[in-house]
């Protein structure tokens, strides 16, 4: 018994210890009790603001000012740092195979004493606490969330990103009820032993993950910490959650093509579920010459209609999976009741007007992060919080309710094309870079798992803290949040892509095709050029092999309703600005940076199919030669 509110519900010894002798506990069972706790009415300032913070040695430490609008919650942190996800939050508390930092390496002690540390804290608070499912029932794990009441708004997003389940379905279910992942939030912890950095802490015992979040960024816990238990699960049953946003795209002629968008943060996810972002004329900008200032526009009358599936995890769980279809494409379904949209490129009114009267006018109560909005005004997704005077935050949020989303797809979708974004760099002759991927590149299945393993996290990442230069968000670009090995992950990987080779893939730039600055527009050419021509495969003649063998094939000319884009945007080599000797220069960095990246995963456990390819790729392979390997 853990108190007389649930007194038949059994849960672990220490979930169980710190709420019977908390200072008090209040079980939530709703988002909408949840809203009205964010910003208690009694403890607001003059202003209608609520300051969350905690005794630190004797000193109250504020972490955020939160207040309420008139479409919802929005909280503020006081630290520019605590806006953005640190890449180097998480650590591994257990002795179970990693290959990720643990804590004993990191802070040279063993996490058990903190542990305990933790729930003697958690006991001398008042403590909010609620129920929910990490990814679908059934197909993720029973969960349960504790954390301080003052800390409201974070419990807010918990519970929108993740769902929630009512508290008289769980009393119903009393001893019957197991829970197999706990979150534990323990701000102060952050100061006291952390130098202020965000630290999450996951625990994998051998029934129950824990997880220990020392921060109140949602970010690195109550979402990437949760998809590390998803992983974690998925690797001890074989199949994976893919860091995705997922799409039906109807067009004008009324086909539907489903698109799997994959990719680091930054990629274009959440852009491949937007509407193209057009100029006053109702034009699309395709892209503006950096090197002379002349623009290039596409006229598109008629975008077509998005149904949207995922926005960032997808389940691709194998009781999704057709074994009796002629097709071997992947299936999946949406792992999150919410999503967590980045707003930075929405910067004055009318850049996405769908979005924006999605936001002002919501069906229930939004949570927006890093807005700069009041108490009583309404939170404007195009007002950012400034890091200082002059420089907006670069990753403002907000978490949307997906039922309340427009056109969505709650069933599980079979996927036709699956891409990946890159972050591109300007790229010309005098500063060559990476930057030499055209509108779209279709590569063959083994090439298209190589990316994944690379998965660049490229140029100027606005989600998380460090953005300098180019990096590797690691397999699947969802290793930051996996707790295992991570040539585990690349096995996985490998099993789905060649078992689904009737999916075409594609790769997709956004920011910068050579010396053009494009913004997303690469992207959304790309979905309403393929949704309009379907996932058959193209014709030979229609395809030339890449200059560079990483980028497999590129179309020779695409047409979107009857307009050429030139091949200055398809084989960025014809660039003048960059010509050959820029392009090859930047094939160069962009094969050293894959090569040594593979090399990494040349583990004696990696299936031997995937040492082939990668083995060929290091002597050099051709798109031919992928295509072969796809067939291993």
């Amino acid at each position: 018994m853990i108190t007389s509110t649930l007194p038949r519900l059994s849960l672990s010894r220490s979930a169980e210890s710190v709420l019977s002798e908390a200072k008090s506990v209040r079980f939530f069972g709703s988002v909408a009790e949840l809203v009205e706790a964010a910003v208690p009415p009694d403890q607001v300032d003059d202003r209608g603001y609520f300051t969350v913070g905690y005794d630190v040695g004797g000193e109250f430490v504020p972490e955020a000012k939160v207040c309420r609008v008139k479409n919802g919650i929005s909280a503020n942190y006081l630290d520019p740092y605590m806006r953005r996800r640190d890449s180097e939050c998480m650590v591994i508390a257990d002795d179970r195979a990693t290959d990720k930092m643990t804590y004993r390496k990191r802070f040279g002690s063993d996490f058990e004493d903190l542990r305990q540390q933790t729930f003697t804290w958690l006991k001398e608070q008042d403590l909010a606490c609620f129920f929910f499912n990490a990814g679908r029932d059934g197909k993720g794990l029973p969960a349960v969330a504790i954390c301080p009441a003052n800390a409201g708004f974070f419990a807010l997003g918990l519970a929108m990103l993740q769902g929630i389940i009512p508290i008289e379905e769980i009393e119903a279910k009393g001893e019957d009820y197991h829970h197999s992942a706990i979150i534990y939030i323990a701000p102060p912890f952050r100061h006291t032993h952390f130098d202020g950095k965000q630290v999450v802490v996951h625990n994998r015992r051998e029934e129950l993950h824990e997880l220990y979040s020392y921060n109140l960024y949602p970010g690195p816990s109550a979402k990437k910490g949760v998809y590390g238990m998803l992983l974690t699960l998925g690797e001890k049953q074989d199949w994976t959650t893919a860091h995705c946003s997922t799409v039906q795209v109807v067009t004008p002629y009324d086909n539907t093509t489903t698109i799997m968008h994959e990719g680091a943060s930054g990629g274009g996810k959440s852009e491949m579920l937007e509407q193209m972002h057009r100029e006053s004329d109702g034009r699309l900008l395709l892209g503006e010459n950096l090197t002379n200032g002349e623009k290039r526009h596409l006229a598109l009358p008629l975008g077509c209609e998005l149904r949207p599936v995922t926005d960032d995890m997808a389940l691709c769980h194998p009781d999704l999976q057709d074994p009796q279809s002629r097709q071997r494409k992947l299936t999946v379904i949406d792992a999150e009741q919410a999503w967590f949209l980045r707003v930075n490129h929405i910067t004055r009114y009318g850049t996405d007007p769908h979005l924006e009267h999605l936001t002002i006018h919501p069906d229930e109560p939004l949570l927006f992060l890093n807005i700069d909005a009041t108490p009583g005004s309404t939170a404007l997704i195009w007002d950012h919080i400034e890091d200082q005077p002059g420089k907006p935050c670069p990753n403002p949020r907000l978490i949307f309710p997906r039922s309340k989303y427009p056109g969505i797809v709650n069933d599980p979708v079979t996927v036709d094309i699956r891409s990946f974004g890159v972050r591109c760099p300007p790229c010309t002759q005098e500063h060559p870079t990476y930057g030499i991927i055209g509108v779209f590149h279709v590569l063959p299945p083994a090439l298209a798992w190589l990316w994944r393993l690379v998965a660049p996290r490229g140029h100027g990442n606005p989600s998380i803290v460090d953005t300098e230069g180019m990096s590797s968000e690691g397999v699947g670009s969802y290793w930051p949040f996996a707790t295992g090995r991570r040539v585990d992950q690349a096995n996985i990987l490998l099993n789905q892509v060649l078992n689904t080779r009737d999916t075409m893939f594609v790769l997709i730039p956004n920011q910068h095709i050579g010396c053009w600055s494009t913004g997303f527009a690469p992207q959304w050419i790309a979905r309403e050029y393929l949704a309009r021509r379907g996932s058959i495969p193209f014709a030979d003649d229609k395809l030339i092999d890449s200059r560079c063998t990483l980028l497999g094939k590129s179309p020779k000319t695409i047409q979107v309703e009857g307009q050429i884009i030139g091949h200055w945007f398809l084989q960025v080599e014809t660039q003048p600005e960059v010509g050959t000797e820029g392009y090859d220069r930047g094939a160069e960095i962009l094969t050293e940076f894959f090569h040594n990246q593979i090399r990494h995963f040349l583990d004696p456990d990696l299936d031997p199919r995937g040492r082939q390819i990668i083995e060929a790729c290091l002597a050099g392979a051709c798109a031919a030669d992928y295509e072969k390997l796809s067939e291993v």
